[in-house]
């Protein structure tokens, strides 16, 4: 059985000791750093596959970490912060991470996020009765590779980003409201779920589609929600 490692980047010791605690009685593997440059390195030395990432710290804050993350990784980020603001949220959701945990948390609600990530990441593309691999009008996404490509190119999505993206091309042609997208990919009740899930088609668009603001893919139907045509 695979035993899956943990990255726990926080600059606060105390937390860092205490998540690893709660991840280790859940059988997890765990590395530890406390910025976000100390997080790259233990991402190039081990394999990784989800990634808790705290937003305010030195050296290297979250939100740069993920960008060079997402530069060469799809790895789960749970970003952390103390900031509830939903503009806080969004701005660390664009910028690639998959989940948002809200500082003070009960870390076994921290444990549930990680679970739910690395099913995610894990079993992308695991419908029962699919082919693995779905070619719809130029985009070839294979579920068990966890690849897509546009034209033959090759897209670099994170996993909520793939995760939608094969949604709506298993579904090709069915229309899904902000509310089922949401809860069929992050598989939580919808609350204020538009901006976030707005903000992952926009980033969607923006890697897929030769002009974002004329999509060719992904399309709104105003007042109903998101569809890919077949």
């Amino acid at each position: 059985m695979t035993q899956f490692t943990v990255l726990v980047t926080d600059d606060d010791q105390d937390i860092r000791d205490g998540i690893e605690i709660y991840l280790k009685n859940e059988g997890y593997n765990v590395l530890k750093a406390a910025d976000g440059l100390e997080a790259l390195q233990l991402i190039e030395e081990n394999e990784v596959h989800v990634i808790v990432l705290d937003i305010m710290m030195p050296k290297m804050d979250g939100i740069a970490a993920t960008f060079k993350i997402r530069e060469q990784k799809n790895l789960p980020i749970i970003m952390l912060s103390a900031k509830a603001e939903d503009s806080d949220k969004i701005h660390g959701l664009s910028v690639g991470a998959d989940d948002y945990v809200t500082k003070p948390f009960h870390p076994m609600e921290l444990v549930a996020r990680v679970k739910s990530q690395l099913r995610r990441y894990t079993k992308l593309g695991t419908y029962q009765g699919q082919k693995a691999t779905i070619e719809v009008d130029g985009l070839v996404l294979n579920k068990e590779a966890k690849e897509l490509t546009v034209e033959g190119e090759p897209v670099k999505l994170t996993p909520i980003e793939f995760k939608i993206t094969e949604l709506l091309m298993v579904n090709a042609g069915r229309v899904f409201s902000i509310n089922e997208i949401y809860e069929r990919v992050w598989h939580e009740p919808a609350y204020n779920a538009e901006n976030i899930v707005a903000v992952h088609i926009r980033k969607i668009r923006e890697k897929i589609e030769a002009d974002p603001k004329n999509p060719r893919y992904v399309k709104v139907v105003w007042g109903v929600g998101y569809k890919i045509d077949k």
